[in-house]
């Protein structure tokens, strides 16, 4: 191996970093180093950075306690008095503070000018006051019709001579009375069923004579009157069983029909159940007795209230005002139920159970009242826009200002029935004419009320 003069051995030890003396520096540089830090250097430094010189922090301190960092950082949280004042001032003179306050908490005059209008215009107004005047209304109207009729002359029957006449006592109290009653009950239920079926099934053309309810009770009223049971309590228990099934045939057909929205499908299920039910009238009058049982079948298809008495009345109110009360308890629930079925049931609503026992309701009383009454169309399908019309569309309102014109409605057409002619026009005739027209007002007019929009 060649071997290398030691000039030569140091400079191949400073070119190459591998050897020892590369790694350990020179004794003189080192001190060097060592002594650089003791005099002024890196080690001192690093103190001074951890442990400031007595000096230097003795004059940071002096600074702050003069008016510096300390007392900057008092001032910013805790503002200087006068400062305090000036801004506690400024609010005074300004009105920021008593701006802010007005926000939050409004001027007395403005607040008592907001609780007014209401009072005078809004929503107190629009929704209690033409309940007031419907209310009124029906009781003027129940109390006219009694003193209408054709005895002792057309038209007016004064009301002094019920002191002084006593046919014409007997005429009012057990004639008429009865018969203002049954009209009022016939009204209000129909009214009822039809803005029940509208609600719930979202439909705003449904109303018992569409779905197979009034053609199923006139079959099982027919039947009942053909089979020989023609009793009142048979031919309530046979009307209300077929009305239940026209029901339940027209929503089991219209879930069956592949086409059409959901109101085009109960439509013309309602239709086809209709018909047949219709058919099977018409069957029943062909077999009937020609002499005894087909004019009681014939002169009820056409909806009347001639034969009613105290008694008739004292059989259907039981069924009619259980179920307008159960449905006035639940008004403020078919504005859920008219929902779509899983917004219903997560608003806390029991869907299924709430809309069954509903439709049972108004179909037995419709029942109940067709069975008396024979089938009176329109009532149930123009009442309930009326009502809306006027009062809105929440339940809250529209079913009581439905009881109070279907009632309203019905009793004027059952007083013009029976005194406009000698002869007695049927029931059913004149509420689907003067129902019809009011239809084709209501779909042509501008779309208004409730009350006027609040004025």
């Amino acid at each position: 191996m060649p071997t290398c003069c030691p000039a030569s051995k140091a400079t191949c030890s400073l070119r190459n970093p591998n050897t020892s003396q590369a790694r350990r520096p020179v004794p003189g540089t080192t001190s060097a180093q060592q002594e650089r830090p003791r005099d002024g250097g890196y080690e001192q430094g690093k103190q001074q950075a951890r442990h400031p010189v007595p000096g230097a922090a003795s004059a940071q301190q002096e600074r702050l306690r003069d008016g510096g960092y300390e007392q900057g950082k008092q001032q910013a949280r805790r503002p200087v008095p006068g400062a305090a004042s000036a801004q506690q001032e400024r609010p005074r003179d300004e009105g920021y503070e008593q701006g802010k306050q007005q926000a939050r908490r409004p001027v007395p005059g403005a607040a008592s000018a907001q609780q007014e209008r209401p009072r005078d215009g809004g929503y107190e107004r629009e929704q209690r006051a033409p309940l007031l005047w419907l209310t009124g209304l029906a009781f003027a109207v129940l109390l006219l019709a009694l003193f209408v009729g054709r005895y002792p002359a057309p038209y007016l029957t004064p009301p002094g001579l019920l002191w002084r006449d006593p046919l014409a006592r007997r005429l009012v109290l057990h004639l008429r009375l009865p018969r203002v009653l049954a009209a009022a009950l016939l009204g209000m239920t129909l009214s009822a069923g039809g803005l029940v079926m509208q609600m719930l099934f979202r439909n705003p053309l449904v109303e018992p004579g569409f779905l197979g309810v009034s053609q199923g009770a006139a079959f099982g009223a027919a039947l009942s009157i053909v089979l020989g049971a023609g009793s009142l309590w048979g031919m309530q228990l046979s009307a209300a069983l077929f009305g239940c099934l026209g029901l339940t045939f027209s929503y089991a057909l219209a879930r069956h029909i592949r086409y059409g929205g959901w109101t085009l499908r109960l439509i013309l299920a309602g239709i086809a159940v209709s018909a047949l039910f219709s058919s099977g009238v018409g069957l029943l009058k062909y077999v009937a007795d020609p002499l005894t049982q087909l004019p009681d079948i014939v002169f009820w298809m056409l909806g009347a209230l001639w034969g009613v008495t105290w008694r008739d009345v004292a059989m259907i109110a039981p069924v009619t005002l259980t179920a307008l009360t159960l449905t006035l308890l639940l008004r403020w629930r078919l504005n859920l139920l008219s929902l779509d079925e899983r917004t219903a049931f997560s608003l806390g609503a029991a869907p299924a159970r709430e809309r069954l026992a509903l439709l049972v309701a108004v179909v037995a009383a419709t029942a109940s009242v067709v069975a008396i009454s024979g089938v009176v169309g329109w009532v149930g399908l123009i009442v309930p826009h009326l009502a809306r019309r006027i009062l809105g569309a929440d339940a809250r309102h529209a079913l009581p200002g439905a009881l109070l014109l279907g009632a309203t409605f019905t009793v004027i057409c059952d007083t013009v029935a029976r005194a406009a002619l000698p002869g007695e026009i049927p029931l059913g005739i004149l509420t689907s004419m003067v129902g019809a027209l009011l239809f084709s007002v209501l779909m042509v007019s501008p779309r208004q009320a409730a009350w006027e929009r609040a004025a």
